[in-house]
């Protein structure tokens, strides 16, 4: 038996008057997982637990089976095992965030919680500079891709309440810049902006016509959590395939073998190709393949429908249905179709509702005439902890 996991990040929204009262998945051309919707066990799933916070953290944790209640140390610390940073007792490691903020109209406004989502290479130059004029002995600064990069910082703030920056999109940030124990956080990120205006990488982006990136922006952080794997829990070996390190953390935790694709960028112009045939190529020697699609959160980050409609029916044409397709020739499987969360276009940051899931079993196929959406999911059963999902792909539902 295979197992597939299909997860478009941030599909789920609410009803939008636009879309004579649809939502994005009652609207878009997806053929592919509503014949799965169709065919398979419908329903809805919460991946955030009522004491954390509404992140693609929590909510593909529990996608992968473990609950966060019991896994989640922050985020950072997912994505630095990603990036292979082993980080030892005293060390706390922080997302860190190239943002641009408007800094012009007497207070700071976070303007583009990813700089423009920035070119991996420019980054990198950013963050060896910033490596250079910043770093020091207890204090070092990784480069990631695109935006996403890490900072670890030994004995660094844990408790500080930092803020993700996508949940301040268009808004002022000066509260955050202010007290509330983030005083260290905020030195070192006015410490970043003079570095980064003078940059020359910033100056070619502003040539370019592009958003610069102007300074930092620190969350996330937490200290290194402990997995049991996917060996050790069900005999089970297989791939992650995802362009976001948080997502490649996790299977690194989880056991799984991570598959770095070519040309993935978290956006819309990802290696949709290359995703599909590294999850078929893993599926052949393994059980397992977590297929990871960041487009459409991003999409929904940026407030725009249009976006978000061409993210999803790009997911369920270019990604659904030739792994569906490839399946056909592996024998019998199941899959896990899901998204994270809700990313709603109205909030443009993440919700805490549950969202639909279809499983599927190729040996027990099913026949209604519902599809992938909020509100045909809406009539099936609501799973309560999603980290259970995993396991009933495994042993049947």
């Amino acid at each position: 038996m295979k197992y597939l996991i299909l997860v478009g990040d941030g599909m789920g929204d609410e009803p939008l008057a636009e879309l004579d009262n649809r939502t994005p998945l009652q609207a878009a051309a997806t053929p592919n997982m509503d014949r799965l919707a169709s065919q398979g066990l419908l329903g809805r799933a919460q991946t955030i637990p009522p004491d954390k916070d509404p992140g693609s953290d929590t909510a593909n944790m529990s996608l992968l089976g473990y609950d966060p209640a019991v896994y989640h140390t922050g985020r950072s610390p997912i994505e630095a095992a990603a990036m292979g940073v082993d980080l030892v007792p005293g060390e706390i490691s922080f997302r860190c965030n190239l943002v641009n903020l408007d800094l012009n109209g007497g207070q700071a406004v976070m303007a583009e919680y990813s700089a423009g989502h920035i070119d991996t290479p420019t980054a990198a130059r950013l963050i060896e500079t910033l490596q250079r004029e910043l770093g020091r002995d207890g204090l070092t600064f990784h480069p990631g891709v695109s935006y996403r990069h890490l900072l670890v910082w030994r004995d660094g703030p844990l408790d500080a309440a930092t803020v993700p920056p996508h949940d301040r999109s268009g808004q002022s940030v000066d509260d955050v810049l202010g007290g509330g124990g983030l005083e260290r956080i905020t030195e070192l990120t006015r410490a970043s902006w003079p570095i980064l205006a003078d940059h020359p990488a910033n100056a070619e982006r502003v040539a370019q016509g592009l958003v610069p990136a102007n300074s930092i922006w620190l969350w996330g952080q937490g200290t290194k959590p402990e997995y049991p794997t996917f060996e050790q829990r069900f005999g089970l070996g297989g791939v992650v395939v995802s362009a976001v390190d948080l997502i490649k953390g996790l299977g690194v935790l989880a056991g799984l073998s991570v598959v770095d694709v070519p040309g993935a960028t978290g956006w819309l112009d990802t290696n949709y190709a290359g995703k599909v045939a590294a999850a078929l190529k893993g599926l052949e020697h393994g059980q397992v393949a977590y297929v990871h699609v960041e487009a459409p959160d991003e999409a929904s980050h940026s407030g725009k429908l249009d976006l978000k409609m061409e993210a999803i029916e790009a997911f369920d044409a270019q990604v659904v249905g030739p792994l569906m397709a490839g399946l056909a020739g592996l024998g019998p499987h199941r899959v896990l179709l899901v998204t994270d969360h809700f990313t709603p276009l109205s909030t443009r940051t993440h919700g805490r509702q549950p969202v639909p899931y279809v499983l599927y079993d190729s040996l027990k196929p099913r026949s209604s005439n519902q599809g992938y959406n909020e509100a045909d999911a809406a009539k099936g059963d609501l799973e309560s902890q999603a980290h259970r999902l995993v396991e009933r792909l495994v042993e049947g539902f």
